[in-house]
């Protein structure tokens, strides 16, 4: 039963080998490193900037909505900065899914690509009906007007929309065309509408430092009562609520930090870079450069237009829904609206793109390795484009954008994102501290047996790798004491240090997790100092120093990247700390349907998926680590591989 148990576990947690053995990508090399910014900058700059920024700054942050956004971006950053590494890395489509495929696990990364291609799915069919529900606003709700007159859906329950939207529905079944068509024509009609977006977003904050006026970054309760007076309204409930104490940071710096945390989401969508990866040209310098350009030009564009905003018109009179119109009337410039129009439509077809874009390369990839219908993998050879994925992906996104009304779904779209987030902070961690590379197939074999406990003498170098010589140096296994989790044996990283890191990184990640539900939910008890809450906070914290230092001690690989993640292991804690919080945010409805749509997955996973999955097949034939072995070619045929060393074979 034991030993049972115990396969069982391990087939779970298998891990994909990144055996190319030189073989081409299916798909064609053709987005430039300027075409993955265009990509992510539309992807993530998308209808938000034109509404969020009035929304945080009326209610939680008045002018200091300029902190939560530079607090989001940096928050933002980390995660970005673990997606450029795992770029660098491992060049190869599937993003998140695969980053933990390699990493963690196979179970790790089926919940992490059935989360994303819900993401992507509930993504598109949102943008579209706020694409449609903003154009819709422009011809003074004729559409919308006619559908509910002609075809109500007058259903209970509030799951169906009031009305069918066809709008939403063609425009999604076009995209999904336009994808299919070829990736380099669905990047330059992306690039032309993110150049419109910029242009208008450009137009906004130049105009905003123009008309705008500093004493509206430093008001008083005289100015909000006398507001208040011309108005004709009663303002002495209103004033804590609605203007709270004046000046910079009116709702102080909670209003901030509650500011930032609403923000965080409005630069969510540079992940949508990572699937790229076999269509770039050089996806090792592309995707880090891409990632990390794209969410500056994203934080300007959000500071620039925040920090305008709330110059031309003071923060407590700005509008919720539609802020930018109203800020131009306030300042007399009413016909500047039709500017924001055009501008905020780009922002959605560029939004909805990005959405739509990474969807059918996840699928695609969980498809390839057999953990969903194998059909769903087959490439178009004309266009070179996973066809039956981006259609059947685009299909169901219209239906649901066609008939469900999503307001309560979108909730679900952050535990997709938020999990991969952590997912790729985690795998950045555990793969800069085990021995050996990703750049061959080999040294991928190596990781994957590294917990099995097979031991398999296989070292590579890089032409910048120090580590060359390591198997010379030191032993690839070492007997474990306790003195190694303090004071390692050597300067290069062994099986033991890296299996170490590897279980420390896993209890540390649930000492997040518990610390983060207890902030989540006790936070007004820690605050008031009880001491039910307080000493759990204290003692787990603790641990998780513990834990922080542990990993930190432990010898980190020296493998040269084209990019690497700074100040191991703190930032990318930091990140999964940021990220399980932020989850816990989410109500209890939502994981309820979290519970489901896992429920429904798990289902495809243990009837399907684990029985067909790739993996499973390389494992059950004789002389597994043979060709791999034999094979020294990197994943990317553009990476230096000259000086890949082999130290030995079984």
């Amino acid at each position: 039963m034991a030993s049972k148990l115990s396969n069982f576990g391990k087939t779970l947690l298998r891990r994909r080998a990144l055996n190319c053995g030189g073989e081409e990508s299916q798909f064609a090399r053709c987005l430039s490193t300027l075409d993955l910014i265009a990509l992510g900058v539309g992807s993530t700059l998308g209808a938000g900037v034109y509404v969020l920024a009035g929304e945080v700054a009326r209610d939680k942050a008045g002018p200091a909505i300029v902190l939560c956004f530079l607090i989001a971006a940096l928050s933002s950053m980390l995660a970005g900065l673990c997606y450029a590494e795992f770029g660098a890395r491992v060049p190869k489509t599937g993003s998140a899914y695969l980053y933990s495929y390699v990493t963690v696990g196979e179970i790790w990364a089926f919940i992490t690509g059935w989360n994303l291609i819900l993401s992507y799915v509930i993504g598109t069919a949102s943008v579209a009906r706020a694409w449609s529900s903003t154009f819709d606003n422009l011809v003074e709700q004729k559409i919308s007007d006619f559908f509910k007159a002609s075809m109500a859906m007058k259903v209970p329950g509030g799951v169906l929309a009031e009305y069918p939207d066809l709008f939403a529905l063609i425009l999604i079944l076009l995209l999904t065309g336009l994808l299919a068509f070829g990736v380099s024509e669905s990047a330059l009609v992306n690039k032309i509408f993110t150049g419109i977006n910029l242009v208008v977003l450009g137009f906004v904050i130049i105009s905003g430092f123009v008309k705008g006026d500093t004493a509206n970054w430093n008001l008083t309760e005289d100015d909000y009562v006398g507001f208040i007076n011309q108005t004709n309204g009663t303002w002495t409930n209103k004033v804590e609520k609605e203007f709270g104490s004046g000046g910079f940071a009116p709702f102080g710096v909670a209003g901030v930090l509650s500011g930032a945390a609403t923000c965080f989401y409005a630069f969510v969508g540079f992940d949508c870079i990572a699937t790229t990866s076999e269509e770039a040209k050089n996806p090792m310098r592309s995707i880090p450069i891409g990632i990390v350009a794209s969410l500056l030009i994203c934080f300007f564009a959000y500071f620039g237009v925040s920090a305008a905003l709330t110059l031309m018109m003071p923060y407590y009179q700005l509008d919720r829904q539609s802020p930018l119109p109203e800020a131009f009337t306030h300042v007399g410039w009413a016909p500047a609206r039709y500017i924001v129009a055009v501008g905020s439509l780009c922002a959605l077809s560029t939004s909805l793109l990005g959405s739509m874009f990474p969807m059918p390369r996840v699928i695609y990839a969980m498809a390839e390795d057999g953990l969903l219908f194998r059909t769903l993998s087959r490439m178009n050879t004309r266009t070179k484009t996973p066809l039956l994925a981006t259609i059947a992906s685009g299909i169901v996104a219209a239906l649901m954008a066609f008939l469900f009304d999503l307001a309560a779904l979108v909730d679900l779209m952050s535990i997709g994102t938020l999990l991969a987030y952590s997912l790729v902070a985690i795998c950045v961690l555990i793969l800069r501290y085990q021995p050996g590379n990703l750049s061959s197939s080999s040294q991928t074999e190596k990781l994957v047996e590294l917990v099995e406990g097979e031991k398999v003498a296989v070292s590579g170098g890089d032409s910048g790798d120090e580590s060359g010589m390591e198997l010379d140096e030191k032993p690839l296994r070492e007997t474990f004491t306790a003195k190694l989790l303090f004071s390692p044996s050597g300067k290069n990283p062994t099986e033991t240090s890296g299996a170490i890191v590897y279980a420390t990184t896993a209890i540390i990640s649930i000492l997040i997790t518990v610390l983060c539900v207890i902030l989540a939910n006790c936070l007004q008890e820690l605050r008031d100092g009880s001491a039910g809450v307080v000493v759990p906070v204290i003692i787990l914290t603790l641990l998780c120093a513990v834990c922080v230092i542990i990993i930190w001690r432990q010898p980190e690989s020296k493998e040269a990247l084209t990019f690497k993640v700074p100040l191991l292991p703190w930032l990318p804690l930091f990140s999964v700390f940021v990220n399980i919080y932020l989850m816990m945010q989410l109500d209890f409805s939502t994981w309820i349907r979290f519970s489901v749509w896992m429920a429904i997955g798990f289902a495809i996973y243990f009837f399907y998926g684990i029985k067909n999955s790739s993996e499973a097949a390389n494992r059950s034939s004789p002389r597994k680590y043979e060709p791999a072995l034999q094979s020294k070619s990197p994943i990317y045929k553009g990476a230096p591989d000259d000086s890949d060393l082999e130290a030995g074979s079984p």
